[in-house]
């Protein structure tokens, strides 16, 4: 079965995302999840945002249930195409902890943020 057409256009982002070649959303991947549903696309994404932001403040909040938050977290962003941010997440999952890699689940998820906006926005 041929991948369905992304409903959103890709904003134009001044920086480059964390994974070479990117976006901090793959459209695609979205538009197969939501069957292409524009509107079902925003409020997934808007959800998404909002519990993104909610993770990296129990993340910088809590030690012990880091790694919960973290599995959560990776699971939200793969299902809706944020791999930087399920990528970074699965670092802090499978056990790093540290500033850097708490660091990286913030600017990953700052970054999808701003590229959802832009997309909403549009």
């Amino acid at each position: 079965m041929p991948a369905a057409p992304a409903v959103f256009e890709s904003p134009d982002l001044p920086s480059e995302p964390s994974l070479p070649g990117a976006r901090p959303i793959d459209l695609a991947h979205l538009a197969v999840q939501t069957m292409g549903d524009r509107a079902l696309e925003a409020e997934v994404l808007q959800l998404f945002a909002r519990q993104a932001r909610g993770s990296l403040q129990e993340l910088a909040a809590d030690n012990a249930n880091r790694k919960a938050v973290a599995h959560k977290l990776k699971g939200a962003a793969a299902a809706v195409g944020a791999f930087n941010v399920a990528a970074a997440a699965a670092l802090v999952e499978s056990g790093q902890q540290d500033a850097a890699a708490l660091a990286a689940v913030g600017a990953a998820v700052v970054e999808a943020e701003h590229f959802i906006l832009k997309l909403l926005r549009g």
